[in-house]
């Protein structure tokens, strides 16, 4: 018996003892969790407020969906500073996704900014600590990623292997294109194969630490009560998994989230993917993080208005004795640390996820 099987038997029990009521009181909907996912996404009123750029900055992307920013309004400007509070300490020791995260809040500032109303730049602090969107005055400058920031998700699905034309990617080479940071595309299998084992190893060093496994499962949200409850994390359903009661999740998680079975998810995925997308900074500094986010979130939006869909495969990146390996396997020799790791292709739109109130993230 797999581990999918397992989890949809064990709810099947659950429903049996317990009844259907209790089931779904357990759980929660997933219609309103749709709702809520949806009215997160609706177009901004007319006129847009602040709190409609901030609430579009918010729905970048950021590891296992902490959220670890904090905005700051003031005359003619928006600061964005790190939320240590929410961050990972065993998946990111360093606080290097923390702040990629930052920057590609910044980015989503940038599009809607320029495209609500309220254009400006984005300056970065000297030592890197955060990042400021200063307004400008300028016309309101229509955008497709503006459109696209509320279609983006990280699509933890297996693809449909069909490559992805030149075109597109000479248009996705351009829309990432960002001082300091450097973009490399694997379209390859022979390269693709290599990454591939290279993320498959990396992810079982992870999954043999245990500070690891404890802070994942402390960060996924296993129904739609619990994440709409929390408004963050990994909810269970938007990588594919089928929605389980908390204390039931728990229990498949520890006994059934295994190397072997996520090892072979992941070979397929990456299998199934047409490239690799690897960003890397011209230096290991917060600085360099940060516009590594604002590049990666750039071709994330441009590959979302091209029907594209993207995942992270960071695994190489987090374990730190593979990144000179990956760095090799890219052509960079060794000589920087790779900042983000992308597959890209086309594949399904799965549930999106939530982000907790402006409230809880301004400061």
């Amino acid at each position: 018996m797999n581990r999918r099987t397992f989890l949809i038997g064990a709810g099947g029990a659950l429903v049996l003892a317990g009844g259907t009521t209790a089931w779904r009181s357990s759980v929660g909907s997933m219609a309103a969790y749709d709702v809520r996912a949806k009215r997160l996404r609706a177009a901004a009123g007319m006129p847009p407020d602040v709190r409609d750029l901030i609430r579009y900055a918010t729905l970048a992307p950021n590891s296992h969906n902490t959220q670890p920013w904090r905005f700051h309004v003031g005359p003619g400007l928006i600061d964005i500073a790190a939320d240590f509070s929410r961050r990972t300490p065993a998946v990111d020791p360093d606080d290097h996704h923390l702040f990629v995260s930052l920057g590609c809040a910044a980015e989503n500032l940038a599009i809607s900014g320029a495209a609500m109303g309220w254009p400006g730049e984005v300056l970065i602090a000297p030592d890197g600590h955060g990042a400021r969107y200063a307004f400008a005055s300028g016309p309101m400058k229509a955008s497709a990623l503006h459109a696209a920031i509320t279609e983006r998700q990280s699509t933890r699905a297996e693809y449909d292997r069909r490559p992805v034309p030149v075109a597109d990617i000479v248009r996705l080479e351009e829309a990432a294109a960002m001082p300091g940071v450097h973009l490399i595309l694997l379209s390859g299998r022979t390269q693709i194969d290599k990454v591939r084992d290279l993320i498959v190893a990396a992810n079982s060093a992870q999954m043999a630490d245990g500070a690891f496994m404890r802070e994942l499962e402390q960060w996924i949200r296993f129904n739609p009560r619990s994440a709409m409850l929390s408004g963050d994390g990994l909810f269970s359903a938007a990588s594919g998994n089928p929605v389980l009661p908390n204390a039931l999740g728990r229990i498949a998680f520890q006994r059934f989230f295994n190397a072997r079975s996520e090892n072979e998810k992941y070979a397929r995925q990456v299998d199934s993917s047409a490239g690799i997308a690897v960003f890397i900074g011209d230096r290991e500094d917060k600085m360099h993080w940060i516009r590594a986010g604002r590049a990666c979130q750039r071709f994330a939006l441009t590959a979302t208005n091209l029907g594209i869909k993207v995942a992270f495969v960071n695994q190489p990146v987090e374990v730190a004795h593979f990144r000179h390996e990956l760095s090799g396997l890219i052509g960079d020799a060794g000589r920087r640390r790779p900042d983000i790791v992308l597959r890209f292709g086309y594949g399904p739109t799965l549930p999106f996820s939530l982000r907790r109130p402006l409230e809880a993230v301004l400061a």
